[in-house]
């Protein structure tokens, strides 16, 4: 996935899908703070300081790694990691994700799912199958379906999920006046 973040946010009003074992991205370690092994932390659950709550916490590389504790800064969080005890250590996991299991989520309610249920369904507007979901993104203005296409449809047009995912997209949303215009996403 791109540099955006995926978002572990229940969201409401929606068949449930069926859930899978796939690790859920919870978190991203950005940086070092400080000099005694603190870590910058960005949380991506729907209550964001409730990453500390997740535990254990797996990277990609199976490294397992443990919240002590957690202070609010800005828009992340001042984390201690256990067994992370300077700078150089800090600064080694900068970039790292955090996962954790689908079982150690609450369990979506009747009507909700998790963002990360979306990845590698279909998606279709008016009837027309616009394409797998091959990712999600976030840059700041809300949670994006990337489409195996390299389109990027927001969450919000979502109208239901099921096997399949129905939106309602705005007229005119995915025409291209000039094929040559066209941006790397897709959109002109």
């Amino acid at each position: 996935m791109g540099k955006g973040a995926p978002n572990p946010t229940v969201l409401r009003n929606h068949t449930e899908p069926d859930m899978t074992k796939t690790p859920i991205l919870i978190g991203r370690i950005l940086g070092a703070h400080g000099i005694r092994g603190a870590v910058k932390l960005k949380s991506f659950a729907a209550t964001p300081a409730d990453i500390a709550r997740y535990r254990p916490l797996t990277t990609a590389d199976g490294r397992v790694l443990e919240i002590s504790h957690l202070k609010p800064a800005r828009d992340e969080f001042i984390a201690d990691l256990k067994d992370v005890r300077d700078r150089d250590a800090a600064e080694a996991l900068k970039g790292t994700d955090l996962f954790v299991t689908r079982e150690q989520l609450p369990p979506a309610k009747a009507g909700e799912f998790y963002l990360a249920d979306l990845v590698g369904r279909t998606v279709s507007a008016g009837g027309q199958d616009l394409g797998e979901v091959t990712g999600l993104q976030n840059y700041g203005a809300g949670d994006l379906m990337e489409l195996a296409s390299g389109e990027l449809v927001p969450v919000s047009f979502i109208t239901e999920v099921g096997g399949t995912i129905t939106v309602d997209l705005p007229d005119g949303y995915l025409d291209a006046a000039d094929e040559s215009q066209r941006g790397q996403n897709g959109r002109p």
